[in-house]
């Protein structure tokens, strides 16, 4: 199915034609009809599927060829993180360039000119807001955020913010709100509390189930049974001999991503690390050089998980096993995206292998594990049923906005999340 199928705004389709789509995914062929013809959506689908094309292209459609409240904002999208912040206003920036459509992200982290451009926005109107709950409620806390005319909500990787302990700010932001709107729920997995959420904020949702727990089949994975102290040479081993252009190694905790990283650094790798303790300009000055391929290598806290959309990414490393299994999913699931192939690779110690029988359970193949190179010594026997050594943990299931009132043909889209002058044309980012 083709965008041009979708009916969409001729201003988008050149959008979506620069950015170089051609079909769409199945989360996009789904969703996209429901949400124009008005219909609350609950939606799971994994990473890479397309998701947030799914939710931007019908909203624009509709922003575009529908009056709406240009004294107010018009829809505002929730997430979970800076990050995912940042790329969604970056992707709503390239896709409606040849549209008349305003947006800005709005996220904690930066600087007074940041807040007084968000303010600005917000006390103004804007067609579209991407925000994380915290910083928008700093804001609505200010009495000046203008929502009277607001008519789509749009909350992603719900799961995740409610995993991070935002339902109470997703509430009240929600309290803030008109009653009547169209709201759109996205979530990776379906637990019992999304489900509840779903129930108090949607009104006769359509529900969409996209592939939910099951990493793409394309992906090659691999998990190595290891003493902890074997984890470094191997990963230095692997990464200098597996063809890859980006590669994604994940911790559990950021000591453990500053330690690797020096490592790694040490055996002259070009990598670089990512995680909470760095400022935001910090991290977005990595994570571009990472796009832009200047860094080879990310060592990474989950907070990139779900929060990173580079299509060009074919290798992932977990370092540690992850927590639960719809982490593991999420984690590989950053490679092998845009129809490409992609290895994944986990570390699996002693104290972790439980842990990694649970994933297998759910993701529901039992994953290869080849052995460990002589050269690193006797590795342990994979057992999962053992009772795991003692002392092991128990285991568990840019700134500013860009401007509406832009002219076809003029100022071009960058890199970053505002958009400057004398740029080259609409960015590719990708599918997420």
């Amino acid at each position: 199915m083709t965008f041009n199928d979708f009916g969409l705004d001729a201003g988008l389709l050149e959008g979506i034609d620069a950015m170089g789509y051609q079909t769409a995914t199945a989360v996009q062929e789904q969703v996209i009809p429901l949400i124009l013809a008005g219909n609350d959506i609950i939606a799971s689908a994994q990473t890479g599927t397309g998701k947030t094309a799914a939710f931007l292209l019908p909203l624009i459609h509709k922003l575009v060829t529908e009056p709406h409240d240009t004294h107010s904002i018009n829809a505002l999208v929730i997430v979970p993180t800076r990050e995912l912040a940042v790329q969604i206003s970056q992707h709503l920036e390239a896709i409606s360039y040849f549209t008349s459509i305003s947006g800005i992200a709005v996220y904690g982290g930066g600087d007074g000119e940041l807040f007084a451009a968000e303010k600005k926005a917000l006390s103004k109107g804007a067609d579209i807001v991407v925000c994380t709950p915290g910083r928008m409620i700093a804001h609505l806390n200010m009495g000046y955020v203008k929502l009277h005319g607001l008519r789509y909500l749009v909350l992603d990787e719900a799961d995740r913010m409610l995993d991070m302990g935002f339902h109470g700010d997703i509430l009240k932001i929600i309290s803030h709100l008109p009653a009547k709107r169209q709201n759109l729920l996205f979530s990776a997995t379906m637990p019992p509390k999304i489900r509840e959420l779903a129930n108090k904020i949607l009104h006769q949702p359509q529900q969409i189930n996209i592939s939910i727990s099951k990493p793409p089949e394309k992906i090659n994975q691999q998990a190595y049974v290891v003493y902890e102290e074997q984890k470094i040479p191997l990963i230095k081993d692997l990464l200098r001999k597996t063809p890859y252009r980006l590669a994604v190694v994940f911790c559990s905790k950021k000591e453990s991503v500053k330690k690797l990283a020096f490592e790694l650094k040490r055996a002259r790798l070009n990598a670089e690390e990512i995680h909470s303790d760095l400022e935001q300009p910090q991290r977005e000055k990595i994570l571009l050089d990472f796009r832009n391929n200047k860094v080879s290598i990310l060592v990474a806290t989950d907070i990139l998980s779900r929060g990173i959309d580079i299509d060009t990414i074919d290798l992932v490393v977990n370092y540690d096993v992850p927590h639960d299994g719809e982490d593991y999913v999420h984690r590989i699931g950053r490679t092998a995206r845009a129809e490409a192939d992609g290895t994944a690779y986990t570390f699996i110690s002693p104290r972790e292998q439980r842990k990694f029988a649970g994933i297998e359970s759910l993701i529901g193949i039992t994953v290869n594990k080849p052995p460990v190179p002589e050269q690193f010594g006797p590795s342990p026997a994979y057992n999962p049923m053992a009772k795991p050594p003692e002392g092991a943990p128990k285991t568990g299931g840019g700134k500013g906005g860009f401007n509406k009132n832009r002219k076809p043909g003029g100022n071009r889209p960058g890199g970053g999340p505002q958009r400057t002058a004398g740029k080259s044309g609409p960015p590719h980012t990708g599918k997420s």
